[in-house]
């Protein structure tokens, strides 16, 4: 699976975060695991362990998103994965409409590592809780460094603002299985 540098959007750059990349790391009957490296971590802040529940704002500090579309739709889910272990799954109708708790059987697992200057974010989405392939699908960020100082990184933005509910930020393609 290919992996992404994400970029902050330039109205909001980093302070001293230098680069996030991205990346599915299996997909299989059961689960869908994800990865974002953070590279120059030392000021960044993560919210407090706060165990496995479905929790809404998490983006409001250091959160990691998945966006996925179905083609040919209008609708898309949209999923919040905090290093706190919460978590919340959305489903919207069209571009930021119709926005809907998405079903979930069981909730993703999130696991924070940090080291040094490095944050490795692991996360499993339990497949059952995602729409069929193929997708169109967006890895995103909020990061929150010391001081406040909040940048927001996509695989792609659009040029105004930050908003991970654009299109254009849904730039990674996952096809669906071919048949044996």
């Amino acid at each position: 699976m290919e992996t992404f540098d994400l970029t902050a959007h330039p109205a909001h750059p980093a302070k001293v975060v230098s680069a996030i990349a991205a990346r599915i790391l299996s997909f299989d009957a059961n689960w869908l695991t994800l990865r974002w490296k953070v590279d120059g971590a030392r000021a960044l802040v993560l919210p407090p362990f706060a165990g496995r529940a479905r929790t809404d704002g998490l983006w409001q500090t250091t959160c990691f998103e998945l966006f996925v579309k179905a083609p040919g739709g209008e609708g898309y889910a949209e999923f919040n994965l905090s290093p706190s272990e919460r978590w919340a799954a959305y489903d919207f109708s069209g571009y930021r409409a119709g926005m809907a708790e998405r079903a979930m059987e069981r909730p993703p697992v999130c696991t924070p590592r940090r080291g040094g200057s490095v944050l490795i974010f692991d996360a499993a989405i339990p497949a059952s809780a995602l729409p069929p392939l193929p997708w169109a699908y967006g890895l995103t960020a909020v990061i929150e460094e010391e001081g406040g100082i909040k940048s927001y990184w996509a695989m792609a933005h659009p040029p105004e603002k930050p908003d991970f509910h654009d299109p254009a930020c849904m730039a990674g393609r996952l096809a669906a299985p071919e048949a044996a």
